[in-house]
């Protein structure tokens, strides 16, 4: 595939606009415009503003179509890509791809424009002239409510070779350059094409384009070249000008300190960018004397905060050394540099902002009076360039004039920032939000919070139902497939969430919240109805064990008509949720709840009573047995001295007497999962105790416990004590030794190396959670084959043992596991029984403009059912690639008789800047594994992607690539390509011409 974009020709370019926008309401696939109103304009370089922001120079200001989009979603000014001398094919062999990665923070190494200079000034022009016109047509504004700011570098000589001083007297006044008048012609020749636009409003479109300038330079740029570069640009050229300016003049050891206190400490970069940079003390003389120079011509000066951060590439981020970090981490750093620099020239400099400017901090900069400021990172997200919206209407402010820079304002929107959840880093790395899945070429919609369930629940589904109040209809949804909703509803691990699509956003939706919600107001009524199956399946079946994974079993199999007798040790049904989970964490009223339901589906329950042998059971008529018996074995880490207690015993206990233990007044917990954390916070409940220390060999960015677990447990006065392994315990106090973290391996963990340091930690009673084992000596006395790890061996697909009509389902099977892991285990085990599926997938459409009004809008956490409006309904309509794609080169089709969209490439709309392939839930990049369109035969031989060109768009005739074959294809004619493609190929060429070159 070849990653160089092939500009669209401005008449393509109309009809692209003007047809989708009549036919679906859209432009360039964004559903909501920005209508801007006259009482918030501004005034800048002379010229109206009517919003302060807009895209930043980067990949939203490459091509007609990025700015053409971002303009109708809100922006106004437009920052463009910077030109160089080094342009076209040149700088796209010294471009590694894909070039950008933005799940979090965001990095990427690529710097100015990959078209060559004169294509990027026709690009320019050509959106200058096109937003005039959707300014009118769509009553977006006023036709002279925006303005360009071209980006130039990366020295002197470049800037005033022929090539780029002819760029800059172009945008100065384009009027008798060809492309502003063909471009102006073609809509004079063509102006019944628009409903508002007249002829005169086509002639009055000034050719003024660009009266200011923002120069960008290399790192290490000497202060005397920028120096001279602005003087050109302000002396010979007249801008109006901007100097970017980069984080390195906060010094090495600021940006360093930021970055470890605010949980970055991961980044790695060097102090020679800070030495080789332009340094403060040069800075500013420089500075002063350039606002002189400006304000005796009257001319706007100021500083671009910020150019780029550099970092080094460490864990194949991207396929270079080394990156621009931008985004959420860079906010920090630039924002410090806006105060610095504020209180250095008393708020008298102006300054122009990027680096981490977002919904959640746009309106405090520009209130501080720093603006214009423009944005990359957050288009980049899921939402795409429909966040811009919020972030205008955030900043709309009536008879809004500069008078400076707050000082303190500036100042405070710095202390905020290193303490900001929108900024900090989370504890723990995020974890993978890809399905391990390809994407397919049609129907890729999904909702990945399904996708990451073990049970494949019908999340959007039923969190649609409680969003319209439908609790009993909600609970039938999540029942069919989870009969244990109080339970999951309190304590599941909940993969579903960190799935969700809403983490790119801000947070993910509260699913597990939703499911309680759910079963607090609609179980009654649900359970009302519940009645126990009639028994159409020949046999019966025995469940050893009462916890979730046998609950789930005998649940499944009764309701499937199945005589089912669940044998429980204890009085009561719950496992470990029951018997060793704090009350603190989920009470056992709901946990009775649950237990109600095997009742009512019929299941008999024998508690109080162990089974031992599987053969007795079989003896008795039982022709299929589930064991479900947990991982009982207690894990053991021996000390060279002292002796130490297991953590299930000691939540057990915990539990059984309300915390009254005598376990001294200073605990330790030794280990880093869930287990530990729910250990250490017990342990601070406890009576009596004073001190509860965790103690764990990594970090706790590596520790396996979840994110949440980690911070109850930090709530809960929980005293962590990191890179400690521990030796001995004697007398009080528990001897470690110091561990330092290694190297990162290629999983992006970090190996431990031991210290010869040793530091003590007060410890009357040591806790050890470092995991149970399954009950081997069980399966073995019982005939079941174990692997050499002492667990049952079992077919992957049924959990059936070596012994025919066995199974072994939950913690038994390979250790402690999750609540909604034995669920499903159970289910598996039923299904092999049943010899049928036993739920429905169940799918309710959700509304399409509904789903529309929500993307792209930044949404805090709601309480109550209100939480669930936050869903995206991504097994609706999942579109992530259409949107982060920043030249609209994935797009959304409508096939008649398919019911959701399906998604294309563009090809040569495309650049391989791999956006797309971060924010797929699919283990896949979409711009190289879908069904793509290329230009012509041509380009499609330059690439591997499966898709079509067409050849004749009249009589339907395309080259085609399907299963690897290239083949021509006809309508009509008999071809082993799915109807699905055909059916895809034919909508496109019929219903969406405007995509063909």
């Amino acid at each position: 595939m070849s990653d160089i974009m092939t500009p669209i020709s401005f008449g393509q370019l109309v009809d692209w606009i003007i047809t989708e926008h009549e036919k679906s309401g859209t432009v360039f696939a964004e559903h909501r415009a920005y209508h801007a109103d006259e009482k918030f304009n501004r005034t800048i370089f002379g010229r109206r503003l009517e919003t302060p922001v807009g895209p930043a120079a980067g990949p939203h200001t490459q091509l007609t179509q990025n700015i053409v989009a971002a303009y109708y979603t809100g922006s106004r000014f437009f920052e463009l890509k910077t030109v160089q001398t080094m342009d076209g094919a040149e700088l796209a062999a010294c471009v590694n791809k894909p070039c950008i990665r933005a799940e979090d923070e965001c990095y990427n190494c690529e710097w100015s424009t990959e078209l060559y200079v004169p294509e990027a000034m026709e690009e320019y022009i050509k959106a200058w002239i096109l937003l005039k016109v959707m300014a009118k047509e769509f009553d977006l504004g006023s036709m002279d409510g925006f303005q360009f700011n071209i980006s130039v570098g990366y020295d002197l000589e470049g800037i005033k070779s022929e090539k780029i001083d002819n760029f800059l007297n172009t945008m100065k006044d384009a009027k008798n350059s060809e492309v502003f008048q063909s471009c102006k012609q073609y809509l004079l020749d063509n102006v019944d094409k628009f409903q508002k636009v007249t002829k005169e409003d086509i002639e009055n479109i000034q050719s003024d384009i660009c009266n200011s300038v923002t120069i960008s330079t290399l790192h290490g740029c000497p202060p005397q070249e920028i120096e001279k570069i602005a003087m050109h640009l302000i002396t010979e050229k007249g801008f109006h000008t901007f100097i970017k300016c980069n984080p390195t003049l906060l010094g090495y050891e600021f940006a360093r300190k930021t970055m470890d206190e605010m949980g970055y400490d991961y980044l790695a970069f060097g102090d020679f960018h800070f030495k080789d940079d332009l340094q403060y003390e040069d800075a500013i003389p420089m500075l002063t004397r350039l606002m002189k120079v400006c304000e005796e011509r009257n001319l706007e000066f100021g500083v671009k905060i910020t150019n780029t951060f550099p970092v080094d590439v460490k864990q194949n981020e991207l396929p270079s050394e080394e990156m621009y970090m931008s985004g959420k981490s860079l906010y920090p750093l630039s924002i410090s540099l806006a105060a610095k620099l504020a209180k250095e020239f008393d708020g008298k400099l102006r300054i122009s902002y990027s680096g981490g400017a977002d919904f959640y901090n746009i309106k405090g900069i520009v209130e501080a009076g720093i603006w214009p400021v423009t944005v990359a990172t957050t288009l980049l997200k899921p939402g795409g360039y429909e966040r811009m919206i919020q972030i205008a209407e955030a900043v709309e402010q009536e008879n809004a004039v500069f008078e400076g820079v707050s000082v303190e304002g500036s100042q405070a929107l710095a202390d905020e920032a290193k303490v900001s959840p929108h900024h900090v880093k989370a504890i723990k790395p995020l974890p993978s939000r890809k399905l391990d899945k390809k994407v397919p070429l049609l129907d890729c919609f999904l909702a990945p919070c399904k996708g990451g369930c073990p049970i494949n629940q019908d999340i959007p589904e039923y969190l649609q139902l409680v969003s319209e109040g439908k609790y009993e209809e909600a609970m039938e949804v999540i029942t069919d497939k989870n009969p244990l909703p109080f339970i999951t509803g309190t304590i599941c691990a909940h993969n579903c969430m960190t799935k969700c699509t809403r983490n790119f956003y801000e947070e993910p939706v509260h699913i597990r919240n939703m499911k309680l919600v759910a079963a607090q107001n609609g179980y009654d009524a649900w359970i009302k109805k519940v009645v126990p199956a009639a028994i159409t399946q020949e046999g019966k079946a025995a469940v050893v064990g009462g916890g979730p994974a046998g609950m789930a079993a005998a649940y499944f199999l009764r309701k499937a008509g199945m005589e089912v007798t669940l044998f429980e040790q204890t009085d009561s049904l719950g496992g470990v949720p029951r018997h060793v989970i704090s009350g603190f964490r989920m009470t056992d009223e709901d946990i009775d709840k649950d237990a109600a339901i095997m009742a009512a589906v019929g299941v008999d329950v024998q508690y109080n009573t162990k089974i031992e042998n599987v053969q007795e059971l079989k003896d008795k008529g039982y022709t299929s047995v589930i064991l479900a018996i947990g991982a009982p074995k207690p894990g053991v880490l021996k000390l060279e001295e002292g002796e130490t207690v297991n953590a299930i015993e000691f939540l057990t206990k915990f539990k059984e007497t309300a915390g009254n233990l005598d376990i001294g007044k200073h605990v330790v917990v030794i280990g880093g999962g869930n287990t530990a954390m729910d250990a250490a916070r017990a342990a601070k409940l406890t009576k009596g105790v004073e001190t509860s220390s965790l103690v764990y060999r990594r970090t706790k960015r590596f520790m396996p416990a979840d994110e949440e677990e980690l911070i109850m447990a930090l709530e809960d006065g929980v005293e962590f004590k990191e890179l400690l392994a521990p030796v001995k315990l004697a007398d009080g106090v528990l001897t470690c030794r110091v561990m330092k973290l290694g190297d990162y391996d290629s999983s992006g963990r970090r190996g431990v190396v031991e210290t010869e340091e040793i530091r003590e930690v007060p410890a009357d009673t040591v806790i050890v959670a470092v995991g149970e084992s399954v009950p081997t000596e069980f399966y073995e006395a019982n005939g079941i084959n174990v692997n050499e790890r002492g667990k049952a061996r079992v077919n992957e697909e049924t959990c059936e043992t070596s012994q025919a009509g066995v199974y072994v389902v939950g913690d038994g099977l390979g250790g402690p596991a999750t609540i909604v892991e034995g669920i499903r285990d159970g289910k598996m085990a039923a299904e092999a029984i049943i010899g049928r599926v036993l739920s429905t997938d169940y799918h309710i459409q959700a509304d399409e403009d509904q789903v529309y009004d929500r993307e792209g809008i930044l949404k805090r956490i709601e309480t109550g059912r209100a939480e669930s409006e936050r869903c995206l309904s991504c097994s609706s309509i999942c579109e992530n690639c259409v949107e982060v794609c920043p030249n609209r080169a994935n797009v959304s089709v409508r096939v008649p008789g398919m019911q959701q969209h399906q998604i294309i490439h563009i090809d040569y709309m495309c650049n391989e800047c791999g956006n797309c392939k971060s924010f797929c839930p699919y283990d896949s990049a979409p711009y190289l594994e879908k069904f793509t369109l290329f230009a012509g035969a041509k380009d499609m031989e330059d690439s591997k992607n499966e898709g079509f060109a067409v050849l004749d768009a009249e009589n339907v005739v395309c080259q085609v690539r399907y299963l690897g074959d290239t083949f021509t294809w006809t309508k009509g004619e008999e071809t082993r390509l799915p109807v699905g493609l055909q059916q895809l190929i034919e909508t496109v060429i019929r219903d969406y011409p405007y995509f063909l070159v």
